[in-house]
């Protein structure tokens, strides 16, 4: 890779005694583990460049799996992450790196996730309707194909008041069994549209794309839920205070 591409990292850690191993998510090579030397002494002119939510240009080189990192400006500032939006961001940062595979083109994805970035940045409320957008994005563009608006039984469109059981692999099927696979017709519509009008619609977001990302993660809880928990219980009332109820979910 000799050309400048956008990038984000997604994740950094130290290498050596002044090097840093980064996983950067790239406008056109998708996820890319790069070796930046030196980036940790004192002189490095990448010092506090390398920081996640801070749109870059990069270039690196090297024909193996980790690449050599060239040079790297960052395009603005950082975007200003705090508090939950910062937890929501670490969130998403860590489902890129554990999904996607190495350098491959997710060119659109890219601009979901700068998207979801900026909607985080700038919200005053709950993270959650950008979050279970960009998870139903993500799945998109791994290849997971769902029809939310037809009964995988009869192909008939969902019904809004019907219950609708989902099946691996097949769909979402009419059901009068109700448990945490079932979703109602309004619900799948709102899955379609990635449009969460209240908590009930939020929930069932929420519960599907878990259940569809579960694969892909395997075993091995994510991290960013446990400092979120975290971070929660240091908050004025701890787990059970404002706001978890929801916003706690959302991970």
């Amino acid at each position: 890779m000799d050309g400048w591409q956008r990038a984000f990292v997604l994740h950094a850690r130290p290498y050596s005694e002044t090097s840093l191993l980064l996983d950067f998510f790239t406008e056109h090579q998708g996820r890319v583990r790069v070796l930046a030397k030196g980036a940790r002494s004192r002189r490095s002119a990448l010092k506090g460049v390398l920081q996640p939510f801070t749109p870059l240009l990069a270039r690196w080189g090297g024909s193996g799996e980790i690449k050599t990192l060239r040079s790297a400006e960052p395009v603005s500032l950082g975007l200003p992450l705090t508090g939950l939006m910062l937890y929501s961001g670490l969130y998403i940062n860590e489902l890129l790196s554990r999904v996607l595979a190495h350098e491959t083109d997710y060119s659109t994805l890219f601009y979901d996730y700068l998207q979801c970035l900026q909607w985080l940045a700038g919200a005053t409320g709950s993270p959650e309707p950008a979050l279970r957008r960009f998870e139903l994005a993500l799945l998109t563009h791994l290849g997971y194909g769902v029809d939310f608006l037809h009964c995988a039984g009869s192909g008939e469109p969902v019904d809004d008041a019907m219950t609708y059981r989902y099946r691996e692999e097949k769909g979402f099927i009419a059901s009068v069994f109700v448990d945490r696979y079932s979703f109602t017709g309004r619900e799948l519509r709102a899955l379609a549209a990635r449009e969460f009008p209240d908590v009930d619609t939020l929930r069932a977001a929420k519960r599907f794309t878990r259940m569809a990302l579960k694969p892909y993660l395997g075993g091995k809880p994510l991290k960013s839920r446990e400092l979120f928990r975290q971070f929660l219980d240091r908050r004025p009332g701890g787990a059970g205070g404002a706001g978890c109820g929801s916003v706690g979910a959302s991970r």
